[in-house]
C-alpha cells in the first residue's frame, strides 16, 4: 500500500521537458510511482485534477544559517513550496565560526553573538540534524567568516600565514560535506581581500570536488571586471563559479545586462559557470555608504542607534535631520536597507536566461524584510510565467528544481522521478500568487496546497502540519561532473 497517491496531476518534473498528466505515489522518504495507478491502495488520496504537481523548489540563495535551527518550522519557505535551502552565501555562514565581540558587518544579517556558535563545522552539521528543521540543508562555507576567524581585522588583506590557516579550516568544512566556498567581495569585511587571497582559498575546492559562489566584488560600473575575477578564481581551481544574484545595479549601469550575459554565455565556452537571481527590481543588505545616491529609493528597514527611523526612506530621514544622505546613513549604522536599485527589463533579461537559477536572498532576521523572504518563488511562477509570459511554466519550474539540484550536487532530488525523495509541491497553476509586497512582507502565497519533504506532508492548505523532516544535506560526489 501506497502512504500517499496524488490523482490524475499535471506533473512538472523539473527536467524542462513537457508536462504530462499522471497518477504520483509516495511510499516512505520516496516517490514510489509514476503513472496510471487508478484503483492502486493508498493510505491517502489527492485528488490532483486543476493542480501542479513539482519537485520541491530549492532556494540556492538564501542566509537561513542560523534559523534552520533557531526557527526550524521555516515556514517562510515551506509555504512557498521550498523543501531544501542552500545556507552560506556571500561570504557569511554560521559555521566555522569564533567570534570577538559582535559579528562584523554583514555577518549580523545572521544574528547576534549568541547566535555563532558552531567553532567547527561538524558542530554545525550536528546542530542541524538535531534540531531537525522543516527543510533540507546544505551549506557553503563564508570567506568572510573565515577571515573573521584568523585576522585581528578585515580591513586589509590577509597574510599567506592567514590565508593558509582560513585554507585548512575550509579543507575541513569541505572534508564534512560542505558545497563549497563563498565570497562576499563588494562588502567591507572583505573587500581589502585580493585575488590571490581568495585563489589561495579555492585550491581547496579542487580537491574535493566543491565550488565557487560569489558576491561580486561590483555590481555597478565594474562589473564586468568583477566577473572577469571570479572567472579567474574558478579558473586556477579548477572549480565551478556561481555568481550570486548576478545584477547591473545603479542607474548608471542599468541596462547593461545585455554584455553582462554575454560575458558570462563567454566564461562557459571555456570553464563551469552559471548564476542565481530574485525576481525583484530591488535589493536589499546592510546599510552601506558606497551604495547611498538620491539616483534611486533606499528604504530603511532596521537601525540599531535609530530603530525609530525603520520603514521610512533615507532620503526622508536626510531632510528631517537637515544633512546629507550620505551622514544620515553614517548616523544610522549598524542598519539594514532595501535599494530600488535595478531596472525591471534588466530583471527579466537575467531571470530567463538558461544559466540562471532563482534564489531568494531573503533575509529572514530582519524586522521589515525584503518580500522575496515569503514571496519569490510563487511570484516566478505566477507573476513572471503566467502573467508576463517570460517563460513556460515548465522552464520556471526547471530553474527552481532539476537545473539547481544538478548544479549543486543534490543527488536524488529536484526532479519527480521513481525512486527519488519525496520533496514535492503541490500548487494551483491558476491561482498560484505572491501576496508579500514591500510594504506588508510577512505574507505566505497563495496557491502553494501541498509541500511534502521526504515523504512526509509538511504543508497543507495554507498551514503548516507542524511535521518536520528536512535532513543535512552533506556534498556528493564531485560537482564539476554535471554542472552545466
Amino acid at each position: 500500500m501506497y502512504d500517499t497517491l496524488i490523482a490524475q496531476v499535471r506533473v512538472l518534473d523539473g527536467s524542462g521537458g513537457p508536462e504530462t498528466v499522471a497518477d504520483v505515489a509516495l511510499a516512505g522518504d520516496r516517490i514510489a510511482a509514476i503513472g496510471a495507478l487508478g484503483g492502486r491502495p493508498a493510505a491517502r488520496r489527492i485528488d490532483g485534477r486543476g493542480l501542479a504537481l513539482a519537485p520541491g523548489f530549492i532556494d540556492v540563495h538564501t542566509h537561513d544559517d542560523t534559523n534552520v535551527i533557531r526557527t526550524p518550522g521555516m515556514l517562510p519557505k515551506l509555504s512557498q513550496g521550498v523543501t531544501t535551502v542552500i545556507v552560506g552565501n556571500c561570504g557569511i555562514s554560521a559555521s566555522p565560526v569564533t567570534l570577538r565581540g559582535d559579528p562584523p558587518d554583514p555577518m549580523n544579517l545572521l544574528g547576534g553573538p549568541d547566535d555563532f556558535r558552531y567553532p567547527a563545522f561538524a558542530d554545525y552539521t550536528r546542530a542541524i540534524e538535531q534540531a531537525r528543521p522543516a527543510v533540507n540543508v546544505a551549506a557553503l562555507v563564508g570567506h568572510t567568516a573565515l577571515r573573521n576567524n584568523h585576522m585581528d581585522r578585515l580591513d586589509r588583506p590577509a597574510t599567506r600565514r592567514e590565508a593558509l590557516a582560513m585554507r585548512e579550516q575550509l579543507r575541513d568544512a569541505l572534508a564534512h560535506g560542505a558545497i563549497g566556498l563563498s565570497t562576499g567581495l563588494a562588502y567591507a569585511s572583505a573587500f581589502e581581500a585580493d585575488t590571490a587571497e581568495v585563489k589561495l582559498l579555492a585550491e581547496a575546492l579542487d580537491e574535493f570536488g566543491a565550488l565557487y559562489a560569489t558576491h561580486l566584488r561590483s555590481e555597478f560600473a565594474a562589473i564586468l571586471e568583477a566577473m572577469q575575477e571570479a572567472f579567474n578564481v574558478g579558473l586556477h581551481a579548477r572549480v565551478p563559479v556561481v555568481v550570486s544574484h548576478l545584477k547591473c545595479a545603479g542607474a548608471g549601469n542599468w541596462g547593461r545586462t545585455k554584455e553582462v550575459l554575454f560575458a558570462l554565455e563567454n566564461a562557459g565556452r571555456m570553464q563551469r559557470v552559471g548564476c542565481d537571481c530574485y525576481p525583484y527590481s530591488a535589493s536589499s543588505s546592510t546599510l552601506d555608504l558606497k551604495q547611498v545616491t538620491d539616483e534611486f529609493d533606499i528604504f530603511i528597514t532596521w537601525s540599531a542607534p535609530h530603530p525609530e527611523q525603520a520603514r521610512r526612506t533615507l532620503a526622508a530621514i536626510a531632510r528631517d535631520w537637515n544633512v546629507s544622505l550620505t551622514e544620515a546613513a553614517s548616523r544610522l549604522q549598524p542598519a539594514g536597507a532595501v535599494y530600488h536599485n535595478m531596472r525591471e527589463d534588466d530583471v527579466r533579461r537575467v531571470l530567463s536566461h538558461p544559466l540562471t537559477m532563482v534564489g531568494s536572498d531573503g533575509l529572514p532576521n530582519d524586522p521589515m524584510p525584503h518580500p522575496r523572504l515569503w514571496g519569490a518563488f510563487p511570484r516566478v511562477l505566477g507573476h513572471y510565467s503566467r502573467d508576463v509570459g517570460l517563460f513556460p511554466l515548465a522552464e520556471a519550474v526547471h530553474k527552481m528544481t532539476g537545473l539547481s539540484a544538478r548544479r549543486y550536487g543534490l543527488a536524488g532530488r529536484g526532479l519527480v522521478r521513481e525512486g527519488y525523495h519525496a520533496d514535492l509541491v503541490l500548487f494551483d497553476p491558476a491561482g498560484v500568487t505572491d501576496r508579500a509586497t514591500f510594504a506588508d512582507p510577512v505574507r505566505a502565497a497563495d496557491g502553494i496546497e501541498a509541500v511534502w519533504v521526504n515523504g512526509v506532508l509538511s504543508y497543507d492548505h495554507g498551514q503548516p502540519t507542524g511535521l518536520r523532516a528536512g535532513r543535512w544535506l552533506p556534498r556528493q560526489g564531485d560537482l564539476r561532473a554535471d554542472f552545466r
